[in-house]
């Protein structure tokens, strides 16, 4: 691309932000937004155990297809609206006035709930597989305790946030290299797992993509539906691409376009990869699930490879899922940076801040890992209690899912947005409510499903900070504050102001957000 077409297409989205309040605080790159794929390693424990096989697979290509349907409708609002607030901000401004504030107060929360849990989710699924590794190479001699597992978590975070203060064009690099290693691991998985599994192992068609075990005393049925948790949480997070927008070049297209993509790529690399595991595991499924090494896809791969195969390909899986872990890591920092830009988060006036050498958000990068540290603490309430952050992050993301519809932007589904916003907030309501039961009915407490626990304590936790008295939001939060003097000419912020009410800080309290065609967009620019 020549350097007047980018300039072009950094203006353009420029003056896209400024059109929704905001003022250009990061550096532009054309960062990678695809955030492909989370390990399916972390989560093969909620297929197997939940109708082995026909789950692993069928319950997997259902998923995803609802899941694509809910990246649709968030694609939709993405490319009109291209903020790191995005899920609470397109809250605020499509909302009603009466509750708007209030309901971008509970989304924001929710989402940064979200994202941290899915770092937690996913570096914790990181650490376990580390330690399964040494198991196998110790022949299943070593089991990793809670703490050990826990500090090798701890350093994970650790690393992680470094790598995130790093400055943009940096972290694009990154991206690219785990894009290609991500795509080769699964294409390694795909095919090199057959032929490596020996013949006593291979299973015919009829048991791989037929057979059912359930392996829980929840009824078939229900046992099924809980194996969606697998291609939930490993295609969720999908809004990543939203929240370093205000990084990525030509945001209102590519934002929508990550989102979509990495759903639609990520459903088809999982899809092959549970098909190929569903073949070759063999019909054990209780022994691949309390094998000593701790991990089932890693039991498979010994099965499969034997020990040294299964060391050289479970680095590349743990260096993906290192990788997965840093992105997450940069997605929930921006959350958390524009969350507290908007004062919403208590200490925001520390949290708001931009490194002036780095031009990233370096506290909100060490706020996010320290959360997810602290959730980490679960796995000393019992062995079940850390597989809450699986859940958790799906079950929190959806909250903040289920939004409204904006006038359009570059991408649009037309006639079919409505339908599918429908579809998407009546699955996305139904796993909510299902993703809060435990394994198993009738569990002690040290096995139950945490979810509601933290979840709930930190929405009562924004409802007192909301509602306190004289100090609550409810006296000051107005929702998104205008970093922008000015409104930039040809964008339109479209409302009646005869009631314009000012808060403490002066921003505007009823203000009805949107976007009408500029006469340059960045669109026009891609089509010029």
């Amino acid at each position: 691309m020549s350097k007047s077409r980018q300039d072009q297409i950094t203006a353009a989205d420029e003056e896209l932000l400024a059109g929704l309040g905001y003022k250009q605080e990061f550096q532009p790159d054309n960062i990678f937004l695809m955030f492909i794929y989370k390990n399916t390693s972390s989560v093969l424990f909620y297929a197997i155990p939940n109708g082995g096989p026909s789950a692993m697979v069928w319950g997997w290509a259902v998923a995803s297809f609802f899941i694509l349907l809910v990246g649709m409708s968030m694609g939709e609002l993405g490319s009109a609206a291209p903020t790191s607030g995005g899920l609470y901000f397109w809250t605020h401004s499509l909302s009603s006035p009466r509750c708007r504030n209030f309901l971008a107060w509970i989304v924001g929360y929710a989402n940064t709930v979200g994202t941290i849990s899915a770092v937690a989710s996913i570096n914790w699924g990181c650490a376990v597989q580390i330690m399964a590794a040494a198991s196998i190479g110790s022949n299943e001699n070593f089991e990793a305790t809670s703490a050990q597992t826990y500090g090798v978590f701890c350093l994970i975070l650790l690393t992680d946030s470094i790598i995130c203060c790093f400055a943009t064009n940096v972290l694009a690099r990154l991206q690219t290299v785990y894009v290609i290693l991500n795509v080769l691991l699964c294409l390694a998985v795909i095919i090199a797992l057959p032929a490596a599994t020996p013949k006593e192992l291979m299973n015919d068609a009829s048991y791989a993509l037929g057979n059912f075990t359930n392996l829980t005393t929840w009824s078939p049925g229900f046992a099924y539906i809980l194996s969606f948790l697998a291609p939930l949480w490993t295609i969720c997070s999908f809004d990543s691409a939203v929240h370093i927008s205000e990084e990525a070049s030509n945001a209102a297209v590519a934002v929508p376009w990550a989102i979509v993509g990495a759903i639609a790529v990520s459903g088809v690399l999982g899809w092959a990869i549970n098909v190929s595991l569903a073949f070759c595991m063999g019909k054990d499924l209780e022994g691949i699930l309390n094998s000593p090494i701790g991990q089932p896809m890693a039991t498979i791969f010994t099965n499969s490879f034997g020990q040294k195969g299964t060391l050289g390909l479970w680095a590349i899986v743990v260096i993906v899922q290192y990788m997965m872990g840093t992105s997450m890591l940069l997605a929930s920092s921006r959350q958390v940076f524009a969350f507290s830009r908007d004062g919403a988060l208590p200490f925001s006036t520390v949290l708001y801040r931009m490194n002036a050498y780095t031009k990233t958000p370096v506290n909100t990068v060490w706020f996010s890992a320290v959360c997810a540290g602290l959730l980490g603490l679960l796995v000393f309430a019992g062995a079940q209690a850390i597989n809450a952050v699986f859940s958790l992050s799906v079950v929190a993301s959806y909250i903040a899912y289920c939004g409204d519809r904006s006038s359009p932007g570059p991408f649009n589904l037309g006639f079919f947005s409505l339908p599918c916003a429908i579809i998407s907030v009546l699955f996305m309501a139904f796993m909510f409510v299902v993703f809060l039961f435990p394994t198993d009915p009738g569990v002690p407490a040290s096995e139950m499903n945490y979810t509601i626990v933290v979840l709930g304590s930190v929405m009562i936790f924004s409802l007192i900070y909301y509602y306190f008295p004289k100090y609550g939001g409810v006296y000051w939060f107005k929702g998104p504050i205008r970093t922008v003097e000015e409104e930039p000419e040809g964008s339109t912020i479209d409302g009646s102001l005869s009631d314009e009410k000012r808060g403490p800080r002066g921003d505007v309290d009823i203000v009805y957000f949107r976007l009408i065609p500029r006469q340059c967009t960045t669109l026009d620019i891609l089509l010029e």
